[in-house]
């Protein structure tokens, strides 16, 4: 096949293209390649090279693959993109981005998102005084905004009105009729103004995969009444001057930007009457929703998103003035809490795979059972040979009766292990003949439409599906998965990946698809001697800060690179993942106490003659390596 046939149908195959969102593509000799601008052009560097240089620094699969200036460009795009609308549609106010610390807590991301924000005065959203702690520490800009969301008890306030005391911008959201008080206590011993904000329960509802966030039932927000209350408790105080920010979120991941309009007019509505009640205001937070496309579909539906990032901002900018403008309301700064738009793309998931199952006959011919097999051997083989394009559903439903009559018998005694073995290998024999049949095109039976991915391969894949993609077991998330090389050859395997956890659910089986949900993935064979890498793409939100330890395996190894204008790159900050005993000490047990538990069982076997004193060292020293051993398959 011509080699720029076999490029374009592995665009069609893994939608790199469409979901790469410009960052991800393929080279011409077949390598996943990621893109980003520098002053002096585009470069593009293929992550198998970086793959290479991880294996020269001693790092082992899998692997985490940071790359800082995606962070950088889409802080860049999202920042922009506001300024472009703000521009264009004569907007008299300003964006404020802020990042959700929840998303993403590990300190190489927000240290970044800090560093290359600043320029943007973007700041960030703590939902736990862990995350107040990280925010104040991390933030070096104190024009950014630290937006104090979540439960908040008299520490969390003290904390966030000291650090408004030395200049940072801090706005405590409150989310239930509890929290007023403390806040109001808290300043009053300070001495202190506090900043306030008010969220709001919206009665828009959204699509997606979070529905629940938003309406009248969800979670966390203020009542209509409740919101009166709070108004009315700040001007007995004379402190209505306090309130400056309306805050709303409907939900992560929102793919109909007319769901996002919605929200916008009815929290403007809410805005509005706020600021004729007397509240300065100043600042509407929009919360999150800003989806990715996860499967490059541009569609409304919950892994995909039916705007541009362009669209999104617009149709915010228009409907605020839309709404404000009639009533001679100043514009607000407006604040998103993108989180998942920002982080999705930086991280790469990196792993190998280990070893492969392949579910087909050994040979091309079937070689016919003996005649002293048993008779439902012989009618297995009389399915195999009346298999036709009219007869597949037919041929499927006896060759089922069949191998499920045999598998009885041999239960019972009555046939002996080698023939049920015969069975099973020309069961499968009909079901690849099936498959042959089908690919043919024609009628498929409702039955049959699976059948393909009942005898695909299982590639194990070397890293853990709980520890780094959580997600995708938990709420069925789709991420893009492909081998980031061979793609110069066309795959010619179908195969679901497994992970390396004692675990059915630990496995990728949901694959991302132009109109739906393929079961199986296209790759290549395997081949002896050699390495074969998967990427999965846009793992950056939620998927580190949510992974267990199932089966105690631990982090990954962690790498950052930043590319460079003339296409090298560079490590920029590396991590080694949990050790063994790491891992152990987090479930309680002390790493030391384990090597002396286990030095007295070697020396008891010393004194019982089952081994010398120098195979006693031998064992002990084999016990202190793999406490010091990577979680994962080291090769």
């Amino acid at each position: 096949m011509p080699h720029n046939a076999v490029k374009a149908d592995v665009a069609d195959l893994y939608r790199i293209g469409d979901w790469g969102a410009g960052y991800f593509g393929l080279s011409d000799d077949g390598n996943v390649t990621v893109s980003v601008d520098t002053p002096e052009g585009r470069v593009s560097v293929a992550l198998l090279d970086m793959v290479f240089g991880m294996r020269e620094r001693g790092l082992q699969m899998p692997v985490l693959l940071r790359i800082e200036n995606l962070l950088d460009a889409q802080i860049a795009r999202l920042n922009e993109s506001f300024r472009e609308a703000i521009r264009t549609l004569g907007y008299r106010g300003e964006y404020r981005g802020v990042f959700p610390i929840k998303v993403n807590q590990q300190r190489q991301v927000i240290e970044e998102i800090t560093r290359f924000g600043a320029c943007y005065k973007h700041g960030l959203e703590a939902g736990s005084k862990a995350e107040l702690i990280i925010a104040l520490s991390m933030l070096n800009n104190r024009d950014g905004m630290v937006v104090c969301n979540g439960y908040k008890d008299r520490e969390f306030v003290e904390l966030g009105l000291l650090a408004q005391k030395i200049g940072y911008h801090c706005v405590f959201v409150v989310e239930s009729p509890s929290e007023l008080p403390t806040v109001l206590a808290c300043s009053k011993a300070l001495g202190m103004r506090p900043r306030i904000g008010v969220r709001v329960k919206l009665s828009s509802r959204v699509g997606g995969m979070w529905t629940e966030t938003s309406g009248d039932r969800s979670i966390f927000g203020l009542t209509t009444n409740q919101l009166v209350d709070v108004v009315d408790t700040l001007k007995a105080r004379g402190m209505l001057d306090c309130l400056q920010l309306l805050h709303y979120h409907l939900g992560s991941q929102i793919p109909n930007v007319r769901d996002i309009r919605s929200g916008v007019l009815e929290a403007c509505r809410y805005y509005a009457d706020l600021v004729q009640e007397g509240a300065p205001m100043g600042f509407l937070d929009l919360g999150g929703g800003l989806a990715v496309d996860y499967d490059g579909s541009n569609a409304n539906h919950p892994h995909s998103k039916n705007y541009s990032l362009h669209e999104y901002c617009a149709d915010v900018v228009e409907a605020v003035m839309t709404t404000l403008d009639p009533v001679d309301v100043p514009h607000p700064v407006i604040i998103t809490e993108s989180g998942r738009a920002t982080v999705a793309y930086a991280s790469v998931l990196l792993f190998n795979v280990l070893d492969v199952t392949r579910f087909e006959p050994e040979e091309d011919e079937a070689t016919p059972p003996g005649k002293d097999e048993h008779r439902l051997i012989h009618s297995l083989q009389e399915v195999y040979e009346a298999i036709a394009p009219d007869t597949l559903q037919e041929c499927y439903n006896d060759a089922l009766y069949y191998l499920d009559e045999i598998r009885d018998l041999f239960r019972r005694g009555q046939i002996r292990l080698r023939s049920q073995a015969i069975a099973e290998h020309l069961f499968l024999r009909i079901m690849h003949a099936l498959t042959r049949v089908l690919a043919l095109g024609g009628p498929v039976p409702t039955e049959l439409e699976r059948l393909p991915e009942t005898i695909a391969d299982i590639y194990y894949g070397n890293f853990s599906v709980f520890q780094s993609l959580p997600d995708a077991w938990a709420i069925d998330q789709l991420f893009p998965v492909t081998p980031i090389h061979r793609h110069a050859e066309p795959p010619t395997r179908q195969a679901i990946i497994a992970d390396i956890t004692c675990d059915s659910d630990g496995k990728l089986d949901r694959f991302i698809d132009a109109h739906q949900v393929k079961r199986t993935l296209p790759v290549h064979r395997l081949v002896d001697g050699e390495e074969y890498y998967f990427g999965v793409f846009l793992v950056g939100a939620y998927q580190e800060t949510l992974g267990d330890l199932h089966n105690l395996m631990g982090d990954t190894n962690v790498v950052s690179v930043r590319i460079n204008a003339d296409g090298s790159f560079d490590f920029v900050k590396e991590m080694h993942g949990d050790s063994i005993a790491d891992v152990l000490s987090y479930v309680e047990y002390d790493p030391r106490e384990l090597r002396e538990r286990f030095r007295d069982a070697a020396e008891r076997a010393v004194r019982l003659g089952k081994i010398t004193p120098s195979e006693r060292q031998q064992v002990l020293e084999h016990f202190g390596a793999s406490l010091r051993g990577y979680t994962y398959f080291e090769r």
